[in-house]
């Protein structure tokens, strides 16, 4: 079944949810061994998780009803303060369906899925938005396994929802109830048994996985390193397959050892395909606990980088982080791990966080909200001009989001720049925000969504969406992007506001005019022009036209007839038109 797309923009303007009500109390982590002898100043690693970190074991009584607390503050609390992580040691759990709201994180305490078991649902639906699935952004299930209570969990989530590392012993239904519109998405290192349904989804991408069968798709699914993926067919049926992943490193996660908290760091993987975990013990490295500064809510950016400074890692526990100064993180290899989507905002229009040229560092599972006063940047991954070879041991950018507006007025300039070559941005999604508070062409100003400067910089999972000028901007060589959903800003006031000199329009995908090598697969950018309809964008992506530059199955969709692209890539494609929300491709560029 393939529902009639929408015909209307896919997301209705809400006002600011009223902020989450006071933290669940709940089981905390157990403090780990002591730390080795520091000076006094010196501050410790490991400690407690804190009240927002609920961890279950198999004796823990009232699980369902400590859920469904939690799913009822976090439901419909869409720019709410309240931030949860619900965490399962290995085990088996029965008769459970964790509904899943906003800033809402389920994982296992597991090296493997199959280590924790659940005998129900993970379930993500959309009945406080009249069965919308649009808006169902910011919550994730990562480690476990789900044995679905009629053979298929829901999962029907937007953008900013991962689903990593999970194996589903049924099918996995990625719409809602009633197959109400969708808008995602990202699964990646999963097992699904059986069929995965996406229905109403109009894009979604799925790397290093394996699959029993893949039902339907709307305008642009990509697959990448999944075993029993549909073959490519785009744009009828609408599938980019690619037989592997160039390179991917999945997500550190938290995992328990005995007693002891440990986060795993999976090892790198070059022309990857499957799970990582599904032979035993998952490749890689692990760290304890007691070389983390646990972080809380109310710690000032001076105690986060004196932590770096002394060699800690960084774990932050669910909540709100305020920021008078950038955390700066120097040293290779440090692991930067947000629970329940801790929230980075800077103050007083600084950059949130700056990492330098080295190796092998870790950001992952983190959002960044930009604050009131204008920041030139939000994410600097490298310094400008940082050269160093990092192919060896790259650094990742894993389920790091960025928001300006939407939760309060906010602005920024550029949101995330990747100056370090050979970065893996693996599932990104970088929103100027189009509802909620704060939001207007120049309340929440953001002109420029990421900016690649690096060379050899791969993007597996790339969202990024209504920015005032160019969504995405690559000046660096050999980049490589494996999909990329975009919309156009919906509320440029005429066709003058979005003037790019001669050209109508910013593209949403920019290859800078000096690149000799770049490559894409599968990517899409609608627009929804409902402030002024009859605005005209030019393309949806520009690109030097030269053998190297490559690009796969393109696309652009008018939503409704709310603006109109006139050609696809560069001069290159069929023009958009009329109200039938249909996609025009390009298959293959130049």
């Amino acid at each position: 079944m393939t529902p009639h797309p929408p015909s209307v923009g896919r997301r209705t303007v809400l006002g600011a949810a009223a902020a989450a009500a006071s933290a669940v109390a709940g089981l905390s982590a157990p403090a780990t061994a002591a730390s080795p002898r520091r000076s006094p100043l010196a501050l410790p690693g490991g400690g407690d998780l804190g009240p927002n970190v609920l961890i279950f074991d198999s004796s823990t009584p009232n699980i369902q009803a400590r859920l469904d607390d939690v799913f009822r503050r976090q439901e419909s609390a869409q720019f709410g303060t309240g931030r949860y992580a619900l965490l399962f040691k290995p085990g088996t759990y029965s008769g459970l369906n964790a509904q899943l709201g906003f800033y809402t994180s389920i994982a296992g305490l597991g090296l493997s899925p199959d280590d924790t078991t659940i005998n129900g649902d993970v379930t993500v639906d959309a009945g406080w938005f009249n069965g919308n699935a649009t808006q169902n952004f910011w919550r994730s299930a990562e480690n476990l396994a789900l044995v679905p209570a009629n053979g298929t969990n829901r999962w029907a989530v937007a953008q900013a929802a991962p689903f990593r590392r999970m194996h589903v012993r049924g099918g996995l239904n990625l719409a809602p109830s009633g197959y109400g519109w969708a808008s995602g998405g990202y699964i990646a290192d999963s097992r699904i048994d059986g069929q995965v349904g996406p229905y109403s989804q109009q894009q979604w991408y799925t790397r290093d996985s394996v699959i029993g069968s893949w039902l339907n798709g709307v305008w642009n699914m990509v697959f990448s390193g999944v075993q029993g993926a549909p073959a490519q067919g785009f744009p009828n049926p609408p599938y980019t397959t690619l037989d592997t992943t160039p390179v991917s490193r999945e997500k550190p996660f938290l995992y328990v050892s005995g007693t002891e908290f440990r986060v795993f760091l999976p090892e790198k993987r070059t022309n990857a395909r499957g799970v990582t975990w599904g032979n035993g013990t998952p490749r890689g490295t692990s760290l304890p606990l007691s070389q983390f500064y646990v972080a809380k809510p109310g710690v000032t950016a001076a105690t986060l980088n004196q932590a770096l400074t002394q060699g800690l890692h960084l774990l932050l526990t669910p909540g709100i982080y305020h920021l008078d100064q950038p955390l700066q993180v120097n040293r290779a290899d440090t692991v930067v791990l947000g629970l329940g989507y801790a929230t980075l905002i800077p103050d007083n229009g600084v950059t949130a966080l700056k990492v330098a040229d080295v190796d092998g560092v870790r950001l992952a599972g983190f959002l960044i909200d930009a604050g009131p006063v204008n920041s030139a940047t939000l994410l600097e991954v490298g310094p400008t001009g940082a050269s160093r070879d990092h192919s060896a041991n790259p650094t990742t950018v894993q389920d790091v989001f960025v928001r300006i507006g939407g939760a309060g007025a906010g602005k920024a300039t550029t949101s995330m720049v990747i100056n370090n070559r050979h970065t893996i941005v693996d599932h990104t999604w970088v929103w100027r925000a189009d509802h909620g508070a704060g939001v207007g062409w120049e309340t929440n100003r953001a002109d420029y969504g990421v900016v690649v400067n690096g060379d050899d910089v791969l993007a597996t999972g790339l969202f990024v969406e209504h920015f005032n000028k160019y969504d995405v901007q690559w000046f660096g060589q050999r980049g490589r992007t494996i999909f990329f959903q975009n919309e156009k800003a919906y509320d440029a006031p005429n066709q003058a506001a979005i003037q790019n000199g001669s050209v109508k329009g910013y593209a949403a995908y920019r290859v800078g005019d000096g690149v000799t090598a770049h490559e894409g697969w599968g990517l899409g950018s609608y627009c929804y022009y409902n402030v002024a309809p009859t605005i005209l964008q030019h393309h949806g992506f520009a690109a030097p036209n030269r053998s190297g530059v490559k690009f796969h199955n393109l696309l652009v969709v008018s939503l409704g007839g709310n603006g109109q692209y006139e050609r696809v890539i560069n001069d290159t494609g069929a023009p958009t038109s009329g109200t039938s929300t249909t996609p025009s491709t390009v298959v293959s560029y130049p």
